[in-house]
């Protein structure tokens, strides 16, 4: 039997009375995760290490909404939970589907745990 070319990961749990599904994909030019409470992709969005950081020891992230809603706190949950993945992934541009009933700190520590479980970088 031939082996995928696309590595990918899942995993589900409650998180704060939400099921939490976490899909992570890895493609040559991207990693894609998606992060639902509604079993939906939800709002789209690009972050990407900004190239023109002067300190390359704390590079710092772009985010653009392609999809959805583009409002700030899109913009917060987006770098705070993709971040590290691109970190992980040496400084990899990330596409973060986000469709979140609770976007609390506790929810996005514990969704954060979830990602690192489903490494596929």
């Amino acid at each position: 039997m031939a082996e995928s070319i696309i590595k990918s990961r899942q995993a589900q749990k409650e998180v704060n009375g939400n099921l939490t599904e976490v899909i992570c994909t890895d493609f040559s030019n991207y990693i894609f995760v998606v992060l639902t409470q509604y079993g939906k992709i939800g709002t789209l969005i690009s972050v990407t290490p900004d190239s023109r950081s002067n300190d390359i020891s704390t590079p710092t992230f772009s985010t653009k909404v392609l999809l959805g809603k583009d409002e700030p706190l899109t913009h917060v949950c987006a770098k705070n939970l993709a971040m590290f993945v691109s970190q992980e992934a040496g400084n990899r541009p990330v596409l973060l589907g986000l469709a979140l009933k609770d976007s609390s700190i506790d929810t996005i520590k514990e969704i954060k745990e979830i990602v690192k479980g489903c490494q596929v970088w």
